[in-house]
């Protein structure tokens, strides 16, 4: 039977008090039981990253980048593991260890004794600002599904059917190289050619479905005018209310849940979420290989894991697409950071007791680790088969059909890789599947953010964690605060998908810090009875590397090309 205290709220405070020591479970069963932060990490992971930037890199890129997207789920989770043992046999927070990295450091503190935050905590605080605006994305796709699903005014409904003006002007651009026979179009495979074809016909039909107006923004723009009318509203982006009023009950909704929920709530929510739309997404993928238009060949997936990388066409950027989704698909930054986390308020770090030179202790932290490690590469499995049908169906239909999903199309155009497969029922499918995913992300993230930001609090000086519960208080004041920050986010009007690769793109800058923290902390301060052997060493060095080059890579493409 599971401890009480496992439903308890997080004691964010370096070394909390671990009275309830429990053996590891050794039985199947008894592991299983035990088993729960990689569910909630999967639950956060399985919205913005699979379902919006892989997808979109599968859109852009084709199968070229199925390599990267394998290595970003892969890769990552032995850094996750480090980070997590550290915390289970130091009992502190995640940002408790960063903070012990040598370097700069900068900031006011409360208590003298304390350090103030190194570079690392800096720079995690930037990157949560970015977070939130990614948050704001979420939720913006979560309001864009419900507007879609059950619309009030219905005005966000009538205005995606107009195409966004880039399909305008691609669509332009396709009309007079069809009439050019020198054009580009007469060197493409005719593969290529009959992608080029297919998605110039699908823009066709939707221009042609919104008739004198359609007309009206082309000519529009073979002119070079604005594209508004005589009222001055725009013809493509107008303003819209359903998106944004789903988009405000969802964010008061979470609040609420939060501001009451414990542990539990959240894992068993999250896990039910994603494990329903994951299966339907799978489902999906499997049946589109049995259509001729749709399948993906084995010559094409083998040429996917060739380690290739797709130039730039049509003003679309895949590599870097791709490095902003490498920071947040699989385990993304964030997910690093909030695992140890949740790993504490399951009570791994409890269970094992305060850390001691007592052969018990060390038996019990072995225990737990190898609990810990079972959930970890659990959650991996899951969230790289979700990654990967995500990815596979970008391939086989949007990039097919010449679709990017973006902006206040968004989730419509997503919605259209369920079509070849489920028809008529797709888009009810993919938009109950899609509020699942995208709110699993939002409530997840959330409820991770409120305890980490109120423990980052503290190193800044905002929270003095010497009073009583001063730092449990604040997790339920930001559980209130950051949903709300979030749709504040949306509101502004800011287009959902760039929200969330900006934030990738931040993500994949903290990676290679984090490697550098979990290293340091494996050789400097974890326990000699508990440290792994060689070949873990190894590959953990080669994670902290590709972290590196990925992080490092995207900084030079988005700095100086």
């Amino acid at each position: 039977m599971e401890s009480q205290q496992e439903n308890q709220p997080l004691n964010s405070s370096p070394g909390p008090e671990k009275t309830e020591t429990v053996e590891a479970p050794t039985d199947f069963w008894g592991i299983v039981k035990r088993l729960g932060p990689g569910l909630i990490i999967a639950g956060s992971i399985v919205g913005s990253g699979e379902l919006i930037a892989t997808t979109k890199t599968g859109a852009q890129a084709g199968i070229a980048l199925l390599w990267l997207i394998i290595v970003g789920c892969v890769i990552k989770v032995f850094v996750q593991i480090e980070l997590g043992r550290y915390s289970l046999t130091c009992g502190e927070t995640t940002l408790a260890a960063l903070n012990h990295v040598p370097g700069p450091r900068l900031g006011f503190v409360r208590d003298p004794k304390k350090p103030a935050p190194n570079w690392i905590l800096w720079f995690w605080l930037i990157m949560s600002v970015c977070t939130i605006g990614q948050l704001g994305g979420i939720v913006g796709g979560v309001g864009q599904a419900l507007a879609l699903t059950l619309p009030i005014q219905g005005d966000y409904l009538k205005a995606i059917q107009v195409p966004s003006e880039k399909e305008f002007v691609k669509y332009l651009k396709l009309e007079e190289e069809l009439k050019d026979e020198k054009s580009k179009l007469s060197s493409l495979t005719p593969a290529e050619r009959e992608r080029y074809l297919r998605g110039h016909a699908k823009i066709k039909q939707r221009i042609e479905r919104i008739q004198d107006k359609g007309q009206i923004i082309l000519q529009k723009i073979r002119n070079n005018e604005k594209l508004v009318d005589a009222k001055g509203v725009s013809l493509i982006e107008p303003q819209t209310w359903d998106d944004k009023i789903w988009a405000g009950v969802i964010a008061i909704i979470t609040s609420c849940m939060l501001y009451y929920g414990r542990y539990n709530l959240i894992e068993n929510l999250s896990t039910i979420l994603v494990v329903s739309f994951t299966f339907i997404t799978i489902g999906n993928v499997i049946s589109l290989q049995t259509s001729e238009v749709w399948t993906i060949s084995t010559e094409e997936i083998i040429r996917g894991l060739s380690f290739g990388v797709p130039a730039a066409s049509d003003g679309m950027t895949p590599l870097l697409t791709a490095l902003a989704a490498f920071g947040i698909i699989g385990v993304g930054a964030t997910e690093l950071i909030a695992y140890p986390y949740w790993c504490l308020e399951k009570g791994y770090a409890r269970f094992t007791g305060a850390h001691s030179e007592d052969e018990d202790w060390a038996r019990r932290a072995k225990g737990w680790m190898r609990v810990m490690k079972i959930d970890a590469f659990a959650s991996m499995c899951i969230y790289t088969f979700a990654t990967l049908a995500f990815y596979l169906m970008g391939v086989a239909v949007l990039h097919k059909e010449g679709l990017d999903p973006d902006g206040m199309r968004m989730v419509s155009t997503l919605a259209e890789a369920y079509v070849p497969v489920f028809g008529e029922y797709a888009k009810w499918l993919f938009l109950v599947g899609a509020i699942a995913v995208l709110y699993s992300t939002f409530l997840v993230a959330n409820a991770a953010n409120a305890r980490i930001f109120s423990d980052g609090l503290r190193f800044f000086g905002v929270v003095d964690d010497r009073k009583p519960n001063a730092v449990q208080n604040w997790v339920k004041i930001m559980s209130l605060i950051l949903p709300l920050l979030c749709l504040a986010v949306f509101l502004t009007g800011a287009n959902p998908v760039r929200l969330v690769l900006i934030a990738g793109t931040m993500q994949a800058i903290m990676l290679p810090m984090l490697g550098v923290a979990a290293i340091y902390l494996r050789y400097t301060r974890i326990d000699s009875r508990l440290t792994p052997g060689r070949i873990w060493d190894l590959l953990l060095f080669l994670s902290c590397l590709g972290l590196l080059i990925a992080g490092g890579y995207g900084v030079y493409k988005q700095l100086f090309v």
